[in-house]
């Protein structure tokens, strides 16, 4: 299904590629071409998966909406390369090993990758409707020190298109100052295609914010967030989390594991309140 779906995608944006010229169109060839080596190569999708796939396979007409420059096609393509890795990972079932599990039924996965690392995975089910949750992961993004004690801020640097946004976000200190203050500078992307919705990001470099003082700048990524109604309760949301962060700095790995699973689970808890209010 997924291979012939990618013909036909390809077929639909022929006529728009025939006007595109440059690294727009290198562009589009290119993520055309990666999504026809995933169909050919990896092992069959879910649903949501293949759901989000088809949405990217739109990427190349989406980028004649306006002329981006030659940078912003390159964030654009690195927000869709975090979300089309962070979909292989995750649609990967094997060797996921359990870090802790909620008395509610919060669950942290853990796997080492290769050429990634150690990623975190945590699942959830919110007691709230996939809009209300989307809205306040994407729209309210910048007001997540509000209620998240594990952020200090998260700023949005530039907005490219509809769907990609530059973002500085600084993490607050852990109790003991055990990992002392790291800072980010992220690509994230945002896709919805039906009932599903991927929000996927990736550390980039960004000219306007240096390395700030204070600050250690840690890197993230492949990660993302993927929003589902639970099966049967519209008004409940599935969320899965995948992290992959290296914080950089001298910290031992018992601590680094630690630290970035009790985030996850302490990040339910403060979505929960905060949707609450």
């Amino acid at each position: 299904m997924l291979p012939a779906t990618s013909k036909l995608c390809a077929a639909i944006s022929y006529r728009h590629l025939r006007n595109m010229t440059g690294l727009r169109r290198q562009a589009a060839v290119a993520i055309s071409q990666e999504l026809s080596r995933l169909a050919s190569h990896s092992p069959g999708p879910s649903t949501w998966i293949h759901q989000v796939r088809r949405r990217s396979s739109l990427l190349s007409s989406r980028l004649e909406e306006k002329p981006f420059s030659e940078m912003e096609m390159s964030y654009i393509k690195q927000g869709e390369e975090a979300l089309q890795k962070s979909l292989r990972i995750l649609e990967d079932q094997d060797d996921w090993k359990t870090e802790t599990v909620a008395g509610n039924g919060d669950k942290v996965l853990s796997k080492v990758l290769p050429d990634v690392g150690k990623v975190f995975r945590l699942e959830v089910v919110v007691d709230q409707p996939l809009d209300t949750v989307y809205g306040e992961l994407v729209d309210n993004m910048e007001q997540m020190g509000d209620w998240n004690p594990n952020v200090k801020e998260v700023r949005i640097l530039e907005k490219i298109g509809k769907d990609t946004v530059i973002t500085h976000e600084k993490a607050a200190a852990t109790p003991g100052n055990i990992v002392g203050p790291r800072d980010f500078v992220s690509v994230r992307c945002s896709r919805r295609r039906g009932s599903t919705c991927v929000l996927a990001g990736m550390s980039t470099t960004y000219g306007a914010m240096p390395e700030q003082e204070g600050f250690i700048r840690a890197e993230n990524g492949p990660t993302c967030m993927v929003l589902r109604p639970l099966p049967g309760s519209p008004s409940q949301t599935r969320l899965t989390w995948l992290l992959s962060i290296d914080l950089k700095g001298w910290l031992p790995k018992t601590i680094i594991n630690q630290v970035l699973s009790q985030t996850q689970v302490d990040f339910a808890k403060h979505l929960r309140q905060r949707l609450a209010r």
